[in-house]
């Protein structure tokens, strides 16, 4: 009996830090699933805004006859942001600035096109321009909310994968770092403002 002493503590042990790897494995998975959930809703908020330009885009087409080339720039806009995927279970930085130089392009274009609306009363007093006019604004701020969920999600995870000795496992597993979401190079400009 004696003899089996060792055994079994060696036994427990091992059984111990078994039951530690599957639980930190199970954690990173857990975190992982977490970033893919907040990404999901990164692009179904994007989906949103791209899903109401065509209506924006037809509602001013019928005021702003003469302003095509805003209008044609921000379908060519759309269909590049449309065009550009990311894979959430394998994201990288790369990616995801393609992802957000596509979509800032497409803000920029829906930008310009708000600002020629300006020009035109009528359009400004039409109610679907109004209504549309207001989705999109309060989509733009649905992507803010779901961008900041997707950078504290990846902080999360990013966290849990690099400390010791998670680190180790989560190594051993393959589990890796998951960019962020980054402001534009121009916000970090204060605006000019001249009166």
């Amino acid at each position: 009996m004696k003899k089996l002493v060792p055994w079994i503590v060696v036994l427990g042990i091992l059984a111990i830090i078994g039951l530690w790897i599957a639980n930190v494995y199970n954690g990173f998975v857990a975190a992982q699933e977490e970033v893919e959930s907040a990404w999901a809703q990164v692009e179904n908020q994007y989906q949103r805004r791209s899903d109401l330009i065509p209506n924006l885009v037809a509602t001013v087409k019928g005021y702003a006859t003469h302003e095509q080339e805003t209008l044609e720039g921000v379908v060519a806009a759309r269909a590049k942001a449309t065009q550009v995927t990311v894979d959430p279970t394998n994201m990288t930085t790369e990616q995801l600035a393609a992802f957000q130089s596509a979509q800032g392009e497409l803000s920029q274009a829906l930008g310009r096109l708000l600002a020629v609306a300006e020009s035109y009363p009528d359009l400004k007093a039409n109610e679907n321009f109004r209504d549309l006019q207001a989705q999109l604004e309060g989509t733009e701020n649905r992507i803010t909310t779901a961008r900041n969920l997707f950078n504290e999600s990846a902080r999360a995870y990013n966290t849990s994968i690099r400390r010791f000795p998670n680190n180790l496992i989560a190594g051993i597993f393959g589990f890796e770092k998951r960019p962020y979401f980054e402001a534009e190079p121009e916000a970090q400009k204060a605006p000019k403002v001249e009166f």
